[in-house]
């Protein structure tokens, strides 16, 4: 249960650190057989600067030690959206 509880923690501290950074749009993620986290940039230099926060980057070792196999990055621009 404690490292549930670790794995818990680290996942949420970069939302945190993500919602305080220049350019943060917002993040939404799914959870089932496969795991997925979007975050929204105004811009790439937005997420330049979130991908070379320093605490970001511990976050991500962390994951790749101890919790992911593998993981994908993908820099994507959102045209447009519509829903129900």
């Amino acid at each position: 249960m404690a490292l549930l509880s670790r794995l818990s923690t680290v996942k949420q501290q970069p939302r945190r650190l993500a919602a305080t950074q220049p350019g943060f749009l917002g993040i939404e993620s799914a959870r089932e057989n496969l795991g997925i986290t979007v975050s929204y940039w105004e811009s790439l230099e937005a997420i330049r600067q979130w991908k070379s926060n320093a605490e970001h980057q511990e976050a991500q070792r962390l994951g790749r030690e101890q919790w992911y196999s593998s993981f994908r990055v993908r820099v994507a621009r959102v045209e447009r959206e519509y829903g129900v």
